[in-house]
């Protein structure tokens, strides 16, 4: 007669073996890597694919290679020139060495995105808001070399930053808006101012050949009579020589 409990410790051993080999394969994808510690020591980074740990000895840290992209919050931030304004950032960085990551910082996401709001209010603090608005370029530049420099020690690699929004207060925008507008007037004046300047520069030239060849001033005399006539006028206005009529002057004058 088959006696099902005599088989009880087998199966029980059977159980337990799978349980053990189960969690001591260990499968990472490609862009994961797997810190070692092996009774509380570093033993080396494993992965990606298949490897095997021994079960309570060892424990394994995931580590993701991936970019990580973190968004930092809108900062109070005081201007060089005493203008308060909130700033937002994003801020894109990776873990190259992954043992770094763990071991020389507790929290390495943390630890990055702590560094840089402080350096964000640091580094926005030391420069004027004109520059803040202009020079948003070289601003991104400083932060990520600033942000790189602290976090290579824990293995992580800043790769860029960029300032997301800055939001001014509403007296701060009219002020802008007035003085981008008075900056528009200015521009249009001198552009005038220079229309003005080089249709004189025209005139005087014009006149000059009038002056050498008193036909060419019948010709336009002719000329404003074929425009006015053109207009269908009622009343025209000739325009005479001072020359035509000085005879008859004279004449009045002796008589």
């Amino acid at each position: 007669m088959f006696d099902i409990f005599s088989y009880i410790p087998l199966l029980f051993l059977v159980a337990l073996i799978v349980m053990f080999v189960s969690s001591a394969v260990r499968i990472l994808p490609e862009y994961e890597r797997g810190v070692l510690l092996r009774l509380g020591r570093l033993a080396g980074v494993r992965g990606p694919g298949l490897f095997f740990i021994i079960p309570v000895v060892d424990r394994l840290i995931r580590v993701t290679l991936r970019t990580v992209v973190f968004e930092v919050p809108a900062q109070d931030v005081i201007t060089r020139d005493n203008v308060t304004v909130k700033v937002s950032a994003v801020v894109y960085f990776r873990v190259m060495e992954p043992q770094k990551a763990i071991v020389e910082v507790e929290d390495y996401l943390y630890a990055t995105s702590q560094l840089s709001q402080t350096t964000l209010r640091s580094v926005l603090g030391q420069v004027d808001l004109d520059e803040l608005l202009s020079n948003r370029e070289k601003i991104n530049k400083e932060l990520q070399e600033i942000l790189d420099r602290h976090t290579g020690p824990w293995g992580v690699k800043v790769a860029n930053v960029e300032v997301k929004n800055i939001d001014l207060p509403q007296e701060m925008q009219r002020a802008i808006a007035k003085q981008a507008e008075a900056e528009r007037e200015r521009r249009a004046k001198v552009i005038h101012a220079e229309g003005e300047l080089q249709a004189s520069e025209k005139l005087a030239q014009a006149a000059k050949v009038l002056a050498v060849e008193p036909t060419a001033l019948q010709l336009r005399y002719l000329q404003t009579l074929a425009e006015i006539a053109s207009e269908k006028n009622s009343t025209i206005i000739f325009p005479v020589p001072i020359d035509l009529i000085k005879m008859f002057l004279e004449k009045e004058g002796r008589g």
